[in-house]
């Protein structure tokens, strides 16, 4: 009985007490004005900020369900003569219960609708925010006195914009649909920031913690974690930050994306050309002073390659990339292969040589890499250096295993307002001839191990335009290997015993030497022949000529001669012409020297040169055709003589190596 009766009196009092607050509430909604309380927001909010708030539109009080105040049309600047860094559509101001009935003004948190704030940087480095961080450094404060205390701890944005603009209007970026909430827990000092911007229309998600708050405005050392995560990127730090005097970064950043080429282009505001630059990861320790940022204890993965080293990155004006990696395979084939030729292999490459990459960033970078997988070929062993500085791109290879030899050498591509000129040495030790050949220069003709010298200068908007100014040198030397295409003793045999018979397709079989010494001098697309010696072990080969490297042509003659030994007669000597292209070029006999070393076709050639013999000749003809025909003129001695083929042997007669029926 005595228990129900003091649960009904507790019902009674709570009753009374929140009538007497609703009527107080409904007596303060006439009692307070609006524009009271818009002025002492704004009072609090020049006391937080520094900056100087003026209030354009309307002032509403809302007391149901929470108290709130409205205030349209606000701007805030560092003072009347300056421009708004901020100007919000509509601040919302939640107001707190207990102090209002009193009479006073407690803001809980405040909300900024549709606010555009702008972000400016001068020549050194601040902002036309930095008197707000410096009020904040004094207002956001942990047991300090002689400062004010900000009453509310939290801060929402609602689709706002926000414009970042570099010094003297140099760039210009606009963060749109942000959606923010910035709280600074009044017992703690820490600072969070969580929401949502959208940067080059990709939507952002954004997490930012600060453990020491009032630290960190004031640039000492702060904890931070930082997260970004959309689509195309996601990005993590954890470490310290300051910024006096100089920014500072000190701890872990991972990265991490499907597609590098996406990003790069979303970033750079450009597209890439090319192919490659997939997926990618990195994770490092971190150092950033200023401008300057040092990637320690690396580990990066890119289109499956994973490298480990140093990489430090300067924004201090141009960009600038340098560092060292290490790799255990470097596949390079994601990225293509250098197209020097035409898809149907015939002609060389006409499309342009784009190089606006060059214009983007400065590098020094050194590769070493256990195995490196390439389009056509694999390399083991590889140290490469890499470098573009001010649009000239040099990669200088140190020591290389490749075509089964030793390759070193470098190359220079400058880029100009004409395309490009390219400038290369390149030193090539006991490689395979055949894939070697086959993959730089698209030459099928020799195998065996050598040694090649390629120096070569040249400039063009294209391949096809450059091999129209290539000057340069080539030096092949090799031993023991093999020449394709062509058996040149078996013909010279064969032409010796018959000179005018046979087959004339000489495009066939293989001739293998002992010592091969090549030097090829190239003046403006045409390489000219300057000493070829070519040691069989049968035959010898002395040959001169140009090659045209635009049209991949061959102008070609040269001697071949079958090696003497101390049984045998005289060696036999054939002029010969190689003419074509060089990828299936035609090797042809001199006609004249095999109808000179020809006995029944001899004196035929004789009767064509010499005048006695040819009125001899002519007095003949008139007598088998007869007198009635009247002389005619015998036609001019031609440069080009037809080979009249001897007829083979015939069966039955002692010379016929052919048995008699």
């Amino acid at each position: 009985m005595s228990a129900s009766i003091g649960f009904r009196r507790l019902g009674i009092a709570a009753v009374v007490l929140v009538g007497t607050a609703v009527v107080a509430l409904g007596l303060a909604s006439y009692l307070i004005s609006p524009e009271a309380a818009g002025d002492a927001v704004l009072t609090e909010i020049k006391t937080a900020t520094g900056f100087e708030p003026k209030l354009r539109g309307p002032v509403s009080l809302s007391l149901f369900p929470t108290p709130q105040l409205t205030l349209g049309d606000v701007t805030l600047a560092a003072s009347e003569r300056t421009d708004s860094p901020l100007r919000v559509e509509q601040l919302v101001a939640h107001v707190r219960w207990l102090p209002l009935l009193t009479g006073r003004f407690e803001v809980a948190d405040v909300t900024l609708d549709r606010p555009t704030i702008a972000v400016r940087f001068d020549d050194d480095g601040h902002t036309n925010w930095s008197p707000l961080i410096d009020t904040l450094a004094r207002t956001v404060r942990s047991g300090g006195e002689g400062a004010p205390t900000l009453s509310f701890s939290e801060i929402r944005i609602a689709n706002g914009d926000v414009i970042i603009e570099g010094a003297s209007g140099s760039s210009k970026e606009t963060l749109d649909h942000v959606d923010l909430s910035l709280a600074w827990p009044a017992i703690a000092k820490s600072f969070a920031a969580t929401g949502r911007i959208t940067w080059r229309d990709e939507r952002l998600d954004i997490g930012l913690a600060i453990g020491d708050f009032p630290a960190a405005l004031v640039g000492d050392d702060s904890g931070v974690k930082l997260r970004i995560g959309g689509t195309l990127l996601k990005l993590a730090y954890d470490g310290i930050v300051s910024y006096r005097p100089n920014l500072r970064l000190d701890g872990t950043l991972a990265a991490d994306t499907a597609s590098l080429r996406t990003v790069m282009s979303w970033v750079s505001g450009r597209s890439l050309t090319g192919s490659g630059l997939g997926r990618f990861a990195l994770k490092a320790r971190t150092h950033m002073i200023g401008g300057n940022l040092s990637l320690s204890n690396l580990n990066v993965e890119l289109d499956g390659n994973v490298a480990e080293g140093v990489l430090s990155i300067s924004t201090s004006g141009r960009p600038m990339l340098q560092g060292t990696l290490a790799v255990g395979t470097l596949d390079l084939t994601p990225y293509g292969s250098l197209r020097l030729r035409e898809s149907d292999g015939r002609e060389w490459n006409s499309s342009p040589i784009a190089l606006d990459w060059f214009d983007a960033i400065d590098f020094d970078l050194r590769l070493s890499a256990a195995r490196v997988i390439a389009a056509q070929t694999r390399f083991q062993r590889t140290a490469v250096a890499a470098s573009l500085h001010k649009g000239r791109f040099v990669v200088t290879l140190g020591e290389s295993r490749g075509f089964n030899g030793t390759i070193n050498g470098s190359l220079a591509l400058t880029k100009t307002d004409d395309g490009a000129q390219l400038r290369s040495q390149l030193r090539m030790t006991n490689i395979d001839l055949d894939t070697c050949l086959a993959d730089l220069f698209g030459i099928r003709r020799l195998e065996g191990k050598g040694n090649l010298l390629v120096t070569l200068d040249g400039q063009g908007k294209s391949i096809m335009a450059m091999t129209r100014t290539l000057s340069g040198s080539v030096s092949l030397t090799a031993a023991k290997g093999v020449l394709t295409g062509f058996d040149i003793e078996q013909l010279l045999r064969r032409l010796e015993r018959r000179p005018l018979g046979g087959s004339a397709d000489f495009r066939t079989g293989r001739t293998p030497f002992e010592a091969l010494d090549i030097g090829l001098k190239i003046t403006q697309g045409t390489a000219t022949v300057q000493q070829v010696r070519f040691d069989g072990t049968g035959v010898k080969l002395a040959l001169r000529g140009t090659a045209t490297i635009p049209t991949r042509d061959l102008d070609l003659t040269g001697t071949a001669s079958l090696i003497a030994t101390s049984n045998t007669p005289p060696p036999f000597e054939l002029p010969f012409f190689v003419q074509g292209n060089w990828d299936d070029p035609i090797m042809l006999p001199d006609t004249q020297a095999l109808i000179r070393r020809s006995g029944a076709a001899a004196p035929l050639l004789n009767a064509v040169t010499d005048q006695r013999a040819r009125n001899a000749l002519r007095s003949a003809i008139d007598r088998l055709i007869g007198e009635g025909q009247g002389p005619q003129p015998l036609p001019r001695r031609s440069t080009s003589i037809p080979i009249p083929f001897e007829p083979p042997p015939q069966t039955g007669f002692p010379d016929s190596n052919v048995p008699t029926r």
